[in-house]
Formats: structure tokens, C-alpha cells, sequence
């Protein structure tokens, strides 16, 4: 499976829906790959918090129009990283959109775990109730985002509901950037596993973004990773391999606590 991370550039002078357009052009041009990721809350910044309300869509809204062409253009799996949702019900999210090569909406994922510590998104946001997964044609896909990777519990939920692969949308901050590197490295290892973990270039509302998207293998190898700037990440993964090692180093099947 070919999978490009597109390292979006999300910067405050530029407009949302010149954005949109610039992100759809970038997925239009992978279209030999199988899956294509993009970063959290690319439409507005992860750290843009004062313009979450004014920015908040639905999953019908202009963005998901937007990507689901583009999917169905580019005929790829689309992870189209995250949105700001507006609920039907009031409430806002931050929801991933998982396209197919059609172009339907075939997954959506409200992030569980909310970052800003009772600032930010964790007051301003719901919060996901449940662990979603998705079924390519050549890998069961685990779905997170950002802050999501400080919690190993959800991705072990996710590997009791088959996944082989997680896709890790993300607004990381370069002041914490060793930790991304370890942790997408960590849920890798430990739950034997492919991680995709996509996040941004630039600055958000101030916040200098860590980039580095990577691409880490089963065994933990890294097998892609980008610098600080825009760029597209593409790495072939052999999907084949999960079970491989799995079969070969049954750490998974030794597990005590938490069955």
C-alpha cells in the first residue's frame, strides 16, 4: 500500500477557503497513491481556538465537499484529517472525515482525548465516545488524533478491534516535538502496528507547528519521515508484515491485564 502524509502549511494570513482549494489541488496530485492523509484542523489551526466557532461546519459542510472530490478525482482513500464540527445538536468537535475513491464519506472520528488542560479545545470541544476503525482493501485502519497518541489504551482498543494500521492527523508543537517522535515510535512497538502520523507545518495563532510527519513500521523502524517545512511524505507499506511479526514475536499474546 502506497500511503502520502501531506505536511499541510497552515499559516494565519492565509484564508480558509483559499486553503481548502490549495489542500484538494495537493490530494489531486497523489493520485498514485492508496491512502492520503492530512493534518488535525488544517482548515483552521489547531491553536486558532478564538476562531473555532466562527469556522465550525458540518459533515456536509464546504470542506468535506471539497475533499470528497478531491478523493473521488485523485481515486484514493482519503484520511482528510480534521474539522472543526457544529453538531446538528450545538456542540462542537474536532471530527476526522475518512473518504473513499468514490468520494463517500465512509468513517467519521470525534477526538476522544481534548487538549488545553481546561483551556482550549478541552473546553471549547465534545469529546469522541468510542474507538472507530476502517476497512481499506489492504489494511483495517485505526483512527486517532494528536493528543489522542499520549494514551496508549485507545490504541490498544484499536488493535482489539483488528486495526493494523493507525493514521494520526496532528497540530503538534515544535516544543514538544521529541515526544511525537517517541510516542508515534511507542504505539507502533507496542501494539505491533503501522503509524501514520500526519501533522503540520507553519504557525498556528502564534504556535510554531513540530512537522515531522513519519511513517514507523511494526517493528518500530521508521521507514519516511519529513523536515519542518510543506512537503508530501509517501512511503510503499507492507501490509503483509503486521501478521508477520505479529506471528513471529506473539508479544500481543501475552498480555495479563486489560483483556
Amino acid at each position: 500500500m502506497r500511503a502520502s502524509l501531506i505536511q499541510l502549511g497552515v499559516d494565519d494570513d492565509e484564508p480558509v477557503a483559499a486553503r481548502r482549494e490549495r489542500a484538494a489541488g495537493l490530494v489531486r496530485a497523489q493520485s498514485g497513491s492508496d491512502l492520503v492523509v492530512l493534518p488535525e484542523l488544517w482548515p483552521v489551526g489547531a491553536f486558532a481556538y478564538t476562531s473555532f466557532a466562527a469556522e465550525a461546519e458540518p459533515l456536509d459542510g464546504p470542506t468535506a465537499e471539497t475533499m470528497s472530490r478531491a478523493a473521488r478525482d485523485a481515486q484514493v482513500w482519503l484520511h482528510a484529517g480534521s474539522i472543526v464540527e457544529r453538531a446538528a445538536d450545538g456542540p462542537m468537535y474536532n471530527t476526522s472525515l475518512v473518504f473513499s475513491p468514490t468520494g463517500a464519506l465512509v468513517r467519521t472520528y470525534r477526538k476522544i482525548h481534548r487538549f488545553g488542560f481546561d483551556q482550549g479545545e478541552a473546553v471549547l470541544m465534545g469529546a469522541g465516545d468510542r474507538p472507530v476503525t476502517a476497512r481499506l482493501p489492504e489494511t483495517v485502519v485505526g483512527l486517532a488524533t494528536c493528543y489522542d497518541l499520549r494514551f496508549p489504551e485507545l490504541f490498544r482498543a484499536l488493535t482489539d478491534a483488528g486495526a493494523q494500521t493507525f493514521v494520526i492527523p496532528a497540530g503538534w508543537p515544535e516544543r514538544r516535538r521529541e515526544h511525537w517522535s517517541l510516542l508515534a515510535r511507542a504505539r507502533a512497538v507496542e501494539n505491533q502496528a503501522y503509524v501514520l502520523a500526519c501533522g503540520t507545518a507553519g504557525t498556528h495563532a502564534g504556535v510554531r507547528q513540530a512537522g515531522h510527519s513519519v511513517v514507523v513500521d511494526p517493528w518500530g523502524e521508521v521507514l519516511a519521515e519529513a523536515g519542518h517545512d510543506e512537503e508530501v511524505l509517501t512511503a510503499d507499506l507492507d501490509t503483509g508484515r503486521v501478521a508477520k511479526i505479529r506471528e513471529e514475536f506473539p508479544a500481543l499474546k501475552d498480555r495479563v491485564l486489560g483483556r
